[in-house]
């Protein structure tokens, strides 16, 4: 049987990437910025200092709007929340003795931290524009407060922001304080975005059904992200006010917002280069076009609806050279089953079988499912067949958690099966595939397959922001996961591609290496024959075959009938969502209501 390392083996999959590479454009803009003091000028410190202060919160709300594809316009709320957290507490306008700067900064971003969450909540249930309006809300009532609460932030007349101590109270100082801040976000972002926790953002934002099939609850992840881009912004709102040196409401304006905004949208989605060059870019925009100032929004506009039009993309697509070499033609998928002992090893849980019970699943006045009883055993192929809107894929969601029944039990190993809940279906080892690939397009094939360990991750995210070495274990033990179930489907060459670059019958088996990078015990396929070759459909059942021997109980709904008989142990008919047959192939193919109502004669 073959081992990891022969799964493994350079000829077969690529190797692991450099790091070096990506860091250069990075080290190059640290490098370039690191000797804008050889300038002389202090007015260019002061907008060096501007544009490091916004990455600080750009850098966070980035992984909010371009990773997980909040619409979170009025940020700027929780750059005001932190200015005044921090600018209060220095001042000592709460009764107490003036905090020390640092200090003060510390708890603005604990401050602003609180208030993501506040603020973020609305998302796990408002979507879109929707979301849009409840940050846009808040950003008004920070606003309204810091007017109303005249004793402690000055209202209309604002207060001093707080004095930062040497060597950072010159202008070239609190230039190389921000800077480095900037540069510390930088790294803990770009960390979070490799990690399983940025996987799991894109696929939220791109692929909602097949992150809840892989265990990843869409909640608990928007608020561990909204935590952290509600910190950096109450940070970058204590420099700001020390930059300021004096804070009023109308510092925190609408256009600030949109800057913040506009700035990820121009530099594209799943990037951090591309939104860290855009933040630098609207920051300098103004100097450059200052008798424009006036129509900073209309620029603004202006220059979004240009990006929109003619690099969709934004900045990063730009950059995206990789992507743009073309792909080798004429592609054949070549499955390697042999190689599945490298993924699915024989101490799984053998023992444990998938029975439904009694299953009834209505639609308003239409029962999908009326009365399923079905059994589905480790180690066998099992079959469910049957006209259009039998209720085959009915029975995988319920399966699966998206569908909760209103009569009828499931049971796994004998213990009951909780219905509904999706994302607890992975931790109990099911993994499926769906009738149109779920993928998530912008992101490379290897990493639409490591989706599919998410489930096993341990280390948090903070682990994830800081790079601790649990952290870089597990990412290098699910890559090679990854990678030995490419190779396994015979894709391992594709691994850097971008999964929207790949045929329909390539994304079939994409999927199919993503369930298996969970390691599961139950596998249920959603018509994954649909749209494949008569070749493709023969290492395809082979490779199936060979799954169901390493002791994985595989749940096949599909129309090929040949396929059906060629590799299944037992097959179940659905009709108007009842059992109208079950058996062996060789029983069903000779029941006459079988015959007479599917598969015809």
């Amino acid at each position: 049987m073959p081992t990891v390392a022969e799964a493994l083996t350079p000829a077969a999959a690529p190797a692991r990437p450099s790091v070096l590479p990506s860091l250069l454009p990075f080290l190059g803009i640290l490098g370039l910025a690191a000797l804008l003091p050889l300038s002389g000028n202090e007015y260019w410190a002061m907008i060096g200092t501007r544009a490091a202060i916004y990455w600080v919160l750009v850098s966070g709300l980035n992984l909010v709007v371009g990773y997980a594809g909040q619409l979170a316009i009025g940020w700027v709320a929780l750059l005001a929340l932190g200015a005044y957290t921090a600018s209060v507490l220095a001042a000592g306008n709460l009764g107490g003795a003036p905090w020390p700067a640092f200090l003060a900064t510390a708890a603005a971003g604990l401050v602003g931290a609180a208030a993501g969450v506040v603020v973020g909540s609305p998302a796990l249930r408002l979507r879109t524009f929707y979301f849009a309006m409840t940050t846009l809300g808040f950003a008004t009532i920070v606003t309204q407060v810091a007017l109303a609460w005249q004793d402690v932030t000055g209202g209309g007349i604002g207060l001093p922001g707080p004095a930062f101590p040497a060597p950072f109270d010159t202008a070239w100082g609190f230039y190389y304080l921000c800077l480095g801040l900037a540069a510390l976000c930088t790294w803990m972002a770009g960390n979070a975005a490799r990690s399983r926790f940025g996987r799991a953002l894109v696929a939220v934002r791109d692929a909602e059904v097949a992150a809840e099939a892989n265990g990843i609850s869409k909640p608990r992840l928007l608020v561990t992200v909204f935590v952290f881009a509600g910190a950096t912004a109450g940070v970058a709102g204590s420099l700001f006010a020390g930059l300021q040196t004096y804070i009023t409401p109308e510092a925190f304006s609408f256009d600030l917002s949109l800057l913040f905004f506009i700035s990820i949208l121009i530099g594209g989605r799943g990037s951090i280069l591309g939104p860290l060059l855009g933040t630098v870019i609207l920051t300098l925009l103004p100097e450059i076009a200052a008798p424009l100032a006036a129509w900073s929004t209309a620029l603004y506009a202006a220059l979004l609806l240009l990006i929109v039009l003619a690099i969709p993309g934004g900045i990063a697509a730009l950059l995206d050279f990789r992507n743009r070499r073309p792909l080798e033609s004429n592609r054949a998928i070549a499955t390697r089953p042999a190689l599945l002992g490298a993924l699915l090893p024989e101490e799984r849980r053998r023992g444990e079988g998938l029975a439904l019970r009694g299953i009834v699943l209505a639609f308003g006045g239409v029962r999908a499912i009326d009365g399923l009883d079905i059994d589905v055993h480790p180690g066998e192929v099992h079959g469910l067949i049957g006209p259009n809107g039998s209720g085959k894929t009915t029975t995988l969601n319920v399966i699966s958690g998206y569908y909760r029944p209103q009569q009828g039990t499931l049971a796994l190993g004998g213990a009951p099966l909780p219905a509904g809940a999706p994302t607890l279906r992975a931790a109990h080892g099911i993994a499926r595939t769906f009738q149109t690939p779920r993928v998530v397009g912008e992101e490379s094939v290897l990493d639409n397959v490591m989706l599919g360990g998410t489930v096993e991750g341990r280390a948090g995210f903070a682990e994830a922001l800081l790079a601790l070495p649990r952290q870089r274990r597990e990412e290098r033990a699910m890559r090679e996961r990854a990678l030995a179930a490419l190779r396994v489907v015979g894709l391992e060459s594709l691994a850097e591609a971008r999964a929207d670059r790949l045929q329909h019958s390539e994304l079939r088996f994409v999927e199919i290496a993503r369930a298996l990078a969970l390691r599961p015990a139950f596998l249920l396929l959603d018509e994954p024959a649909a749209g494949l070759s008569t070749e493709e459909i023969r290492r395809l059942g082979a490779l199936i075959r060979a799954i169901a021997r390493q002791g994985t109980a595989v749940l096949l709904v599909e129309h090929h009938a040949d396929l059906i008989f060629d590799i299944c142990d037992r097959v179940t008919v659905l009709n108007l969502g009842r059992v109208l047959a079950a058996g062996t192939p060789a029983e069903i193919r000779s029941h006459k209501e079988v015959v007479s109502a599917y598969l015809g004669g």
